[in-house]
């Protein structure tokens, strides 16, 4: 069994390098540059968006950070991290939900592009920012985690909205946020991921100095 692992640490890789670890998964790590390397044999051979991160795991190529994610869970089930029988719903509903709305009113937003009238929200399929955070915040208000008492590779997904929002500013210091991230960053193999990505940037920048 082979698994190849596309990325750049400057990336939502690190989304996926995270979901490798808590997985458990033997990769062979290959960076893809931003420019030229993006767009040429890489944008042919593995995703023809031409961005990162992708996999392929014995020759099926998986893009899509929350594809990856939910993939590499049921690819390994031995971690335990797809969802039971009595939690697909919320498994399923939030890692979704994280990957629509979530994505696009904060890319929205960071881009200056919001809609103030109530009855054009609607074509949006978010609505507007805050009431994608009221929903999430109702979410972790709530429970530890998406699914409830246990960690799921939705949580991986999810929780990086949540932990780079809060990082970054993209999201409102709300304390089931805070809460709900610092369970997330106390995990071993978000520290073990983590640690690989910011070694890479840190070797990056300096080969840039």
């Amino acid at each position: 069994m082979s698994l190849i692992f596309y990325t750049n640490p400057m990336s939502r890789g690190q989304i996926a390098r995270w979901a490798l670890h808590e997985v458990g998964a033997d990769y062979e790590q290959k960076i893809v540059t931003y420019g030229p390397e993006m767009k040429s044999d890489y944008q042919r051979d593995v995703n023809p968006m031409g961005k990162v991160p992708a996999i392929d795991h014995d020759g099926k190529i998986v893009t899509e950070v929350a594809a990856i994610c939910a993939y590499l869970a049921d690819a390994f089930p031995d971690s335990e991290l797809a969802p039971l029988a009595d939690e697909r719903a919320d498994y399923y509903r939030w890692l979704f939900f994280a990957a629509g709305p979530v994505e696009a009113s904060i890319t929205n937003r960071n881009m200056g592009f919001e809609v103030d009238d109530p009855k054009k929200q609607g074509t949006l399929g978010y609505g507007n920012y805050e009431l994608v955070m009221d929903t999430l915040d109702g979410l972790f208000s709530g429970r530890d985690f998406v699914c409830g008492d246990r960690f799921t590779m939705a949580d991986v997904y999810v929780g990086c909205q949540i932990v780079w929002g809060l990082q970054f500013g993209t999201i409102p210091e709300r304390e089931s946020f805070k809460a709900y991230a610092a369970r997330l960053n106390a995990r071993e193999a978000l520290q073990e991921a983590r640690a690989i990505d910011m070694k890479l940037i840190a070797e990056a920048q300096a080969a840039q100095d």
